[in-house]
């Protein structure tokens, strides 16, 4: 199975020095396919998940007559009941990836959320929505994307050469960044015109992206020799991370700045009552963050970094919990989408030199797994990270708990950069492991 094509006979070309110089990876069939199919199921999750947090906060305020704390709560609820079953199924999702086909998995996870799409899309056309069925279909949702993120990530460094892989990183960020502004913005619109339309659009798009991923050729799993029992390979993939501090350290670093720092879960409150922006509003301001996002990404497809990469990852987060303290306290619309657009510029940065080297320095064997324990902390750092907004926004108020929260994420980063002086010396991308040739 050839999906990367055969090595020269000279010594391959490494990511760092020559990275700027290696081809684009849109000149691979099977990439292409595969930046189109993350583009189109980013699009259609981005679009439910905006509009999803909308309905609840809004149904909890108007048929449930709760208070603008407590309806922030709500919120903060559901960021715990979306992580649960991350949580459960992580080490589940990560063996799954490196056993079984990459694709597969993918596609299946994408018919999980047309099901869920489909159900939300009835209830809010017959007007049968209730803060329990959010919650759960929320929940179901939070099991689709826990075997989705695992099998995407460990796709690509099998469908493209080695000094090709930060490049296609980079422009795998731009499909999901490129994704999550357009996503949103259309999900809002679409919801203010006609509410379930929302849904029927986000099934179709992930129609497309089941398709469009079944044309990538078949990404086996690694061969028989280096399997083992299910449950020890699960805990060899959590024991492999954690033993490698340089792993364990940038995955934390996301996981802790992020809990503390993020703003999602408040955004629908921002919207309705503190921006008075309504539900296209909120599509804008979910929108914002990925579209300071793309244009780092673009750049970085175009010219990757090269040069002290740790060290621009720890800056990148700190002005990212800068810029959160600063969106807590704005009142005025436009400078809040501003504050959003640097926010995710700063994150964009952050997630491209993370991702690229936890890559280059995870086995192909086990990438599913460390992919899976990445994920985890991504996921956890988002929906705890909701929690905690949503629990301190009932105590301090949204704006508070906004900016509380970015303040520590600044001094996390300064603890992360004490903790582990790997992060501050990663110079370069210089690969550990090679991605398997097949």
């Amino acid at each position: 199975m050839a999906t990367i094509p055969p090595p020269p006979d000279e010594e391959p070309v490494l990511p760092g020095d020559a990275a700027a110089k290696a081809p684009s990876p849109l000149r691979y069939a099977d990439y292409r396919y595969y930046w189109f199919a993350r583009f189109t199921a980013v699009m259609a999750t981005m679009a439910m998940v905006v509009v999803i947090g909308y309905q609840l906060y809004d149904t909890a305020r108007t048929d449930y007559g709760m208070s603008i704390r407590e309806a922030s709560f709500q919120l903060g609820l559901l960021g715990l009941v979306q992580f649960v079953p991350l949580a459960i199924l992580t080490p589940v999702a990560g063996w799954a990836a490196d056993r079984f086909e990459r694709r597969s998995v993918a596609i299946f996870s994408n018919l999980i959320d047309i099901g869920i799409a489909a159900t939300l899309g009835w209830f809010t056309w017959t007007g049968g929505l209730t803060l329990p069925l959010l919650f759960t279909l929320a929940a179901l949702h939070g099991v689709a994307r826990v075997f989705s993120g695992p099998a995407m990530s460990a796709i690509a460094p099998n469908i493209v050469p080695i000094e090709v892989l930060p490049r296609a990183i980079a422009m795998s960020s731009i499909a999901w960044q490129s994704a999550a502004v357009v996503g949103p913005a259309a999900g809002g619109l679409i919801y203010a015109a006609h509410p379930a339309s929302v849904y029927v659009f986000a099934a179709v798009l992930l129609a497309l992206s089941a398709l469009t991923l079944g044309r990538v050729r078949p990404v086996l799993p690694p061969p028989a020799e280096v399997r083992g029992h299910p449950l020890r390979e699960m805990v060899d993939g959590l024991q492999f991370t954690w033993k490698e501090r340089f792993l364990l350290g940038t995955i934390t670093l996301d996981l802790f700045a992020v809990i503390l720092s993020g703003a999602t879960a408040m955004l629908p409150v921002y919207a309705r009552d503190i921006l008075h922006a309504g539900s296209e509003g909120l599509g804008f301001l979910r929108a914002a963050p990925a579209i300071g996002a793309a244009i780092v990404a673009l750049g970085l497809a175009i010219r990757p970094i090269e040069r002290n990469v740790g060290v621009k990852m720890l800056w990148a987060v700190a002005v990212f919990g800068a810029g959160t303290v600063a969106f807590g306290l704005s009142t005025n619309f436009a400078l809040s989408m501003l504050l959003l657009i640097v926010m995710g510029a700063a994150d964009m940065f952050s997630v491209f030199v993370r991702g690229t080297l936890i890559q280059l320095n995870t086995p192909d064997h086990m990438r599913g797994r460390v992919s899976a324990v990445s994920g985890l902390a991504i996921s956890a750092s988002n929906e705890l990270g909701e929690m905690r907004a949503g629990a301190m926004a009932a105590v301090l108020g949204p704006i508070g708990a906004v900016v509380v929260g970015g303040a520590a994420a600044i001094g996390v980063t300064a603890i992360w950069a004490w903790l582990f002086p790997e992060l501050r010396h990663a110079r370069t991308f210089k690969p550990q492991f090679e991605p398997a040739a097949r």
